[in-house]
């Protein structure tokens, strides 16, 4: 793996890791955390996990997004047993939220799955393991988190669907079917580094003839994309999607929807919930952040599927906002990776314990007892304010 050497923050906008120095005593937010990965992890490896495709217009407005949303509190209201507990894909979580599916947790820490499973664990809420992980699904299973398995399709079909069965086997409650990579979007900081996975850092499942693809450099191209294009299909269609429907009795999820008549049609094929994700930024550049289309897909779906929301939460208010617009929950991806970089599994824990604080103090203060009572409130975007909400009761 890499040398750790000293990597400087970066400034971002609004939201970077510019600013005090973390408080004595641990970590306040999730800044504190990002600041804290940023001088620890190798500059390519930083670059790794925070860059997006083209100019990385994408990655910011997710960000943005959330910032141009205001939320009109309720007041009156008995909140002095106010839970963050809610129901995702059909059972009981902590918080609603999850950790989003990400390649190679190893290239930041040696535990790298299983340390995140472990934390998952411990907060109550899912963790959902990528076909690109750097351990077996097994070994991750074997931490005892509530498990949801990411999947790619693969062009080597005998393999995905040997892994579809191993995750029936390992006891995974979901698969997660990305659906906006049929290659990987131009990530320019990848290729200006020409990026290649540590030798110790291997696809799991895909098997070492698969992965040496990602260990080869290349000058000015990424070792990563590389090995994507030759192992996944670009090919994937609704076909495919009725396929795994019907070759598995687990619950099917659909990651990267974006445009409300694809949601209709992930409703009409049975899904069981559908992410609005532009990948986090690191597909199509210029995609609209998820939180902008979150309530169009909402009323698409027509209550058939769960929405989960995908890209730039980073704070409790965050995940009130998006419950507010219609989500059943968030995914989580890259404040999950700082802490890990971190302090390991107890790094990941502080991430998604002060997202579950975070989420009862902003659930508290605007006057909802429960996640339930969240999505009745109204939500506005400014000058001049405009009501993006769903119908309010009560």
């Amino acid at each position: 793996m890499s040398t750790i050497l000293p990597h400087p923050p970066s400034p971002g906008p609004g939201r970077g890791p510019a600013g005090p120095a973390p408080a004595p005593g641990g970590p306040l937010c999730l800044r504190d955390i990002e600041r804290a990965a940023a001088a620890v992890l190798p500059p390519d490896v930083w670059d790794f996990v925070m860059g997006g495709s083209g100019t990385e217009s994408s990655v910011q407005a997710n960000l943005a997004a959330f910032e141009q949303l205001y939320v009109v509190p309720r007041v009156l209201r008995d909140v002095s047993g106010c839970s963050t507990a809610s129901p995702l894909l059909g059972r009981a979580a902590s918080a609603p939220l999850a950790v989003a599916p990400m390649a190679y947790h190893r290239l930041v820490h040696p535990d790298g799955e299983l340390a995140v499973a472990r934390a998952a664990r411990e907060a109550g809420v899912p963790f959902v393991t990528g076909t690109l992980s750097s351990h077996p699904l097994e070994e991750i299973a074997a931490q005892g988190a509530r498990l949801w398995l990411q999947l790619y399709w693969l062009k080597d079909e005998a393999r995905l669907f040997d892994l579809v069965a191993r995750a029936e086997e390992a006891g995974c409650e979901a698969l997660m079917l990305t659906v906006d990579l049929p290659w990987m979007g131009r990530r320019l900081r990848d290729v200006r580094n020409g990026f290649v996975l540590p030798q110790d850092v291997r696809a799991a499942h895909l098997g070492d003839g698969a992965a040496s693809l990602a260990h080869d450099h290349q000058a000015r191209s990424s070792a990563v994309a590389e090995h994507t294009r030759t192992a996944m299909t670009a090919a994937l269609s609704w076909e495919h999607v009725e396929r795994l429907r019907s070759r598995t009795g687990l619950r099917l999820v659909l990651k990267g929807v974006l445009d409300p008549r694809d949601a209709r049609q992930a409703a009409e094929h049975g899904v069981d919930a559908v992410v609005v994700s532009n990948h986090g930024g690191r597909q199509l550049d210029g995609a609209v952040p998820p939180m902008a289309v979150l309530g169009e897909v909402r009323d698409a779906v027509d209550g058939r599927c769960e929405v989960l929301l995908d890209g730039g939460v980073r704070t409790g208010t965050d995940i009130l906002k998006a419950l507010a617009l219609g989500a059943s929950g968030v995914l989580v991806g890259r404040p999950v990776f700082w802490g890990l970089a971190t302090e390991g599994q107890a790094g990941v824990g502080s991430v998604l314990r002060l997202l579950t604080e975070e989420l009862r103090d902003a659930l508290g203060l605007a006057g909802c007892d429960s996640v339930t009572a969240a999505r009745s409130l109204r939500v506005l975007t400014p000058t001049p304010f405009r009501d993006v909400s769903a119908p309010a009761a009560g």
